[in-house]
């Protein structure tokens, strides 16, 4: 048998299982109303050395191969809210631009405090008026002296509201791709402001922020690697942040599957389990079908990834598929539960709100079709 984990992953999970229902999973409905975690889960992920998997030790990470990470992300599903996830794991896609593009004083600077769990990183790209198009940003950085003075805004960042410092995209020379470079924004930066804290059809525990700058002045040593080099960092980053979304829609749609067989084989009606109907059955077949090919893809492509294939045209079509399946499964999850699949006490009501998401973030379904056909044609 082909199998892409080891006793290492399996001891990943039991671990990680621990500590979700030991520390989430008893809050997580409370945390989802509030609309925020609180920042001490970091630390506690962060203890357990969950926060720096796959991260170089010498900045405090934990030896791991993408198995690990993807091993991680599917335990957390069972916390009940995606939203956490996404929350705890915004410096997945804050850091890496910094490991790669960074020098070793800014790496030594940003990367170990944020892998202890002391504070918080998220990542800065899209604005009110580019999304998926990273090479159409506005938000502006002038050079004067030794410091960039930045104007402009940033929406729908992830763990914004709270983040100590953003690894931001700006705009320090001429309009396209060769113009965008990535800055270090600290909290608390003259200029630096929460706009406001979104309000989201899911992903509700998960803070979600606009951010403003106005005359922000952000010092040079901040600029990581050279000026225009953000986008070849930000697309580096894209494939490793779709390939984690292609993983939490297979996750949380095979939780909402487990929630709806289960309640299939002790719901009754009309004297008999809802699996005694043919109808249930197959629907319940459909859904497990669709969960093992996706998870079976996105295996066969990490274990590729891990020997160094570059994969664009593939991680984009898995975070495609994925995402449509999650937001069958979970939908269809809550046809099985009727009545009870739509009150917000059961997860797969939230599962099917956390879904909607994932074809829109990380560039949007339609974005990635045409990510596709340019490598197909």
């Amino acid at each position: 048998m082909v199998s892409y984990f080891d006793e290492t992953h399996e001891m990943l999970r039991r671990s990680v299982k621990v500590l979700v229902e030991r520390e989430i999973a008893p809050h997580v409905d409370a945390w989802e109303d509030a609309k925020e975690f609180p920042r001490d889960l970091y630390l506690k992920f962060a203890g357990g050395g969950f926060l720096g998997l796959g991260y170089p030790e010498e900045y405090g990470g934990t030896p791991g191969d993408v198995f690990h990470r993807i091993a991680f992300t599917e335990q957390m599903a069972y916390c009940g809210s995606m939203g956490v996830v996404a929350g705890l794991g915004s410096h997945a896609i804050a850091l890496p631009p910094i490991l790669s593009l960074g020098n070793d004083e800014q790496k030594k600077r940003f990367i170990p405090p944020v892998l202890r769990g002391e504070k918080i990183a998220a990542l800065a790209v899209t604005e009110p008026n580019a999304g998926s198009d990273v090479a159409a940003i506005h938000t502006r950085a002038e050079k004067d002296g030794d410091h960039y003075v930045v104007n402009g805004s940033k929406t729908f960042i992830t763990s914004g509201c709270r983040a100590d410092f953003i690894t931001c995209a700006v705009r320090t020379g001429a309009e396209g791709f060769e113009g965008v470079s990535l800055l270090v924004i600290e909290k608390g930066t003259p200029g630096f402001s929460v706009s406001r804290k979104i309000d989201k059809m899911g992903w509700d525990a998960s803070d979600t922020a606009e951010l403003s700058f106005e005359d922000c002045r952000v010092p040079v040593a901040n600029l990581l690697g050279s000026e225009g080099a953000g986008f070849m960092g930000l697309m580096l980053n894209f494939q490793h942040e779709r390939l984690a979304l292609a993983v939490m829609g297979y996750a949380s749609a095979q939780v909402a599957y487990e929630r709806a067989l289960q309640y299939a084989q002790e719901r009754e009606a009309f004297g008999r389990p809802l699996t005694g109907f043919q109808v249930t059955r197959h629907k319940l077949v459909d859904m497990a079908t669709q969960i093992d090919i996706a998870r079976e893809y996105v295996y066969r492509l990490a274990a590729r990834i891990e020997a160094g294939e570059n994969l664009v045209k593939e991680v984009s079509m898995a975070k495609n598929f994925c995402a449509d399946v999650a937001e069958k499964v979970c939908r269809e999850a809550i046809q099985i539960l009727g009545g009870y699949g739509y009150a917000r006490e059961y997860v797969v009501e939230r599962f099917y709100r956390d879904a909607r998401i994932l074809a829109i973030g990380g560039g949007t379904t339609e974005i990635m079709k045409e990510v596709i056909w340019k490598l197909l044609a």
